[in-house]
């Protein structure tokens, strides 16, 4: 049972990327057909972290009082619903309604099934987990490129992604008896205990692992979004060449994950964090250097390929880190972190390209590695002083 359990939280992961990328591949077709400039993007993606972060803080009771199965059924329900509203929105407003329950099922979903793996699974399960999401983020913008080519509506493709989701939804109801017969408890609570946000912000040890997640989201989502920018700016390559460049980092990203989730079998979680710092340190390393452009671009793989694995084994060493019954709070206030970092650091490296210069790029990314490093000998050194 346990093993059709995780199965199904593959999938439900797969449902909880399909979203991420889907927008950003739809809206040079969207801004057009309603009239509106270029720059709007921002509010929709601004409602969707911000409704992330709003119900990841919230996860914890929710969770309590509803249990992990319903919570996960609900949040992928809100999501397949929010897609169909994008595919009918007849204006922005609409859209950025739309939005809203998109970020709410987000945020839950994700917080309550990362902290019901690190529970209940090894350390590579988690890994492999975050795989699945990239297969998510990688399949729906491939649906939309099909539906464009194939109608020329970004609407077809929304729905088809709305039918895929619903699918995924459809799955995760009727999974909610399987949970019930996995778990002592009706659905996974038996370790959730509600705990005050500002308490939690009080303990510096909470404090210091939500840098580690600042900074490897800051690297994460300034490379995808910035990491083209640079090498046609800096690096004179064309846009295309660029492209395939940052194709090749979310491979890095991908294999990353899947590599650490193999290794996992042999190495702690620890372990696994420390090498894929010292593969990113030589990555921005090599983008700091003047080296030829092609390098920069490998260097762009080899970021997601040692910071990747970061995320999963940080997520699973959470129980380890502050114990069964307070790991679904920390949870959350280490997913709101992230989801902050994912909103706030490509806009402030784009008003430091804006306002200094693209070349910033790679001493940005060598700044949050700081963060990264950081929170991370903080981290192990009290944990030494407790061993």
């Amino acid at each position: 049972m346990a093993t059709v359990l995780l199965i199904i939280i593959y999938i439900t992961f797969i449902g909880l990327g399909i979203p991420d990328s889907l927008f950003g591949t739809a809206w040079p077709a969207i801004y057009p057909a309603f009239g509106v400039p270029i720059s709007h993007a921002g509010f929709v993606t601004s409602i969707i972290s911000g409704g992330t972060i709003v119900s990841s803080l919230l996860s914890t009771r929710l969770l309590w009082r509803f249990g992990t199965a319903r919570v996960t059924a609900v949040s992928t329900a809100m999501t397949a619903g929010a897609l169909l509203g994008f595919s009918i929105s007849a204006d922005m407003a609409f859209l950025c309604l739309s939005a809203v329950p998109l970020g709410l099922g987000a945020g839950a979903v994700d917080t309550a099934l990362n902290n019901y793996v690190a529970l209940h699974y090894k350390a590579s399960h988690m890994n492999f987990l975050h795989c699945f999401y990239g297969i998510g983020v990688s399949l729906s913008p491939y649906l939309m490129s099909l539906m464009l080519s194939a109608t020329g509506n970004w609407r077809d493709g929304y729905q088809l992604v709305f039918c895929v989701q619903s699918g995924i939804a459809i799955m995760t109801i009727l999974s909610i008896p399987l949970w019930k017969k996995t778990n002592r408890s009706a659905d996974g609570t038996e370790h959730i205990a509600v705990t005050d946000v500002f308490s939690l912000f009080r303990d510096r040890k909470v404090r210091r692992v939500c840098l580690v997640f600042i900074g490897s989201c800051a690297i994460e989502y300034t490379c995808g979004v910035w990491g083209s920018t640079y090498l046609v700016h800096e690096k004179q390559m064309t846009v295309d060449t660029a492209a395939r460049f940052i194709t090749l980092y979310y491979a890095g990203m991908a294999l990353g994950r899947f590599f650490s989730g193999i290794l996992a079998l042999k190495y702690t979680s620890r372990q696994l964090i420390k090498a894929g710092q010292c593969i990113t340190v030589t990555a921005i390393l090599m983008m700091l250097l003047p080296l030829p452009p092609a390098v920069a671009g490998i260097a762009l793989f080899l970021t997601g390929l040692g910071n990747g694995p970061l995320f999963p084994n940080m997520i699973h060493l959470t129980p380890d880190h502050f114990g069964a019954e307070r790991s679904q709070a920390v949870m959350s206030i280490q997913m709101s972190a992230s989801y902050a970092s994912i909103l706030l650091a490509p806009v402030l490296f784009g008003l430091a390209a804006r306002y200094v210069s693209v070349a910033l790029f790679p001493h940005y990314l060598c700044a949050m590695l700081a963060v990264v490093l950081l929170g991370t000998v903080l981290i192990d050194g009290r944990s030494n002083k407790k061993g």
